[in-house]
């Protein structure tokens, strides 16, 4: 966990800075994805994200931009309530605000996060693509660990019942395999989506049992 928050701080510094009011909500935010209740949506998951990113990088615009929406997207997150993301969103535009950011610049950290309630790859701009495709790697990521991610939302869904937890986790599953893309063509990430529609199929077949 150390390891992560130390990586997680060194992005941080350099796309958002060092100031007092940065470093503040830099410890605002880590203090946000450490609570105990975030089983997967948590430092590691946000560590990921930034990984993935820098990975992507040449297909990114304004990457301080994109490294700013991946810290804040799950910045909120509960999940009995269905509007996390705006909400992340708003956090974001007023810690942005604080930082000294552009109007017009927080606007597109705040467009990216909203992006992420569906995860629409196909209306996505080309910094938008980048954080959904790294927001959803995990579901191309190698079956123990595709088993570990759904093993840890699962845990966060605690309060909800094994037939409700089956029946909405099945209907977002098939929704992902009908879209035409999982993750934006322009990526050329032709491995990630079979790997993730081979796992959600997997997936998808033990909730059936």
């Amino acid at each position: 966990m150390a390891d992560d928050v130390l990586e997680l701080r060194v992005a941080w510094e350099q796309h958002l800075g060092r100031s007092p009011a940065a470093t503040a909500w830099f410890a605002s935010v880590v203090t946000g994805y450490r609570r105990p209740d975030r089983h997967y949506h948590s430092v590691r998951h946000v560590r990921w994200v930034l990984r993935h990113v820098a990975d992507l990088g040449p297909s990114v615009e304004d990457l301080g931009a994109v490294v700013a929406a991946a810290f804040f997207h799950d910045a909120i997150y509960d999940p009995k309530r269905a509007d996390n993301e705006h909400a992340s969103a708003r956090l974001a535009d007023r810690a942005l605000t604080e930082l000294g950011w552009e109007p017009t610049r927080r606007e597109r950290v705040v467009a990216m996060i909203e992006a992420t309630v569906g995860h629409d790859v196909e209306h996505a701009d080309s910094d938008t693509r980048v954080l959904l495709a790294a927001d959803l790697a995990v579901l191309a990521a190698e079956p123990a660990r595709y088993g570990d991610y759904v093993e840890a939302v699962r845990r966060e869904y605690g309060h909800v019942g094994d037939e409700q937890w089956r029946a909405g986790r099945s209907a977002v599953l098939r929704a992902l395999l009908e879209r035409p893309n999982i993750f934006s063509p322009e990526l050329e990430l032709h491995h990630w989506e079979q790997r993730a529609r081979a796992n959600i199929t997997a997936e998808l077949a033990t909730l059936r049992r």
